[in-house]
């Protein structure tokens, strides 16, 4: 099945419920339309312009934004302090990721020790762990909500998977609901149509200490 076969089921699946409700209201309500009704509504449709902007169009990415941002930069600054602990190169890269096993792994070109001992020492660090646990569970959901938002923005284009995530009702659209519903399309789809829709699978926070 292809990843916009996928989607577009996924969208029309979360959007079913809501058509057939707003269709039975739609056949008990009574008609009271006439001819002064219905050129009041053309005027009305005239006036207002383009029609009212969906609901993925009013969500708080900025909130979403700060939110990551403060675990992004409590896992970078951890990094960098560790680099300078140990005396490694202030260019050097390093990535971290979780194995396996559940463990933090790290990633870097730096003699085997040293690299052992960070990474004893990140997975001692309760609250790195913690920070680097929400990181890769929002990051990838906001990422994608960001560029999609801008992609909108710049060049009125739709996006099926963004619409399918967002509810009608703010109050149902937290970071927490977009991350579920976003991990439940990502569980859905498959590893390989992940990858090449640009999506990554497993997380890895990257760090270029001179940046």
């Amino acid at each position: 099945m292809s990843l916009l076969t996928s989607l577009a089921r996924m969208s029309a699946g979360l959007q079913q419920a809501a058509s057939q409700r707003a269709q039975s209201q739609a056949d008990t309500a009574p008609v009271k339309e006439n001819k002064a009704d219905s050129s009041q509504s053309q005027d009305d449709v005239t006036l207002s312009g383009a029609p009212a902007p969906k609901a993925s169009a009013r969500l708080a990415i900025n909130q979403y934004k700060t939110s990551v941002g403060q675990d992004t930069s409590y896992v970078r600054e951890t990094l960098r302090h560790k680099i300078a602990e140990y005396g490694i190169h202030p260019g050097t890269r390093m990535s971290v990721s979780k194995a396996p096993e559940g463990t933090l792994a790290l990633q870097a070109a730096i003699p085997a020790e040293k690299r052992q001992q960070i990474e004893q020492d990140l997975n001692n660090n309760q609250t790195f762990r913690d920070a680097f646990s929400r990181l890769s569970t929002n990051e990838p959901t906001v990422s994608f909500v960001d560029t999609a938002m801008k992609l909108n923005k710049a060049y009125g284009v739709s996006n099926p998977l963004l619409d399918s995530l967002v509810s009608e009702n703010e109050q149902f659209n937290g970071l927490g609901d977009l991350v579920h519903r976003y991990d439940s399309i990502r569980r859905m789809v498959g590893a390989e149509q992940l990858e090449a829709a640009g999506t990554q699978q497993n997380y890895a926070f990257s760090l270029n200490a001179r940046v």
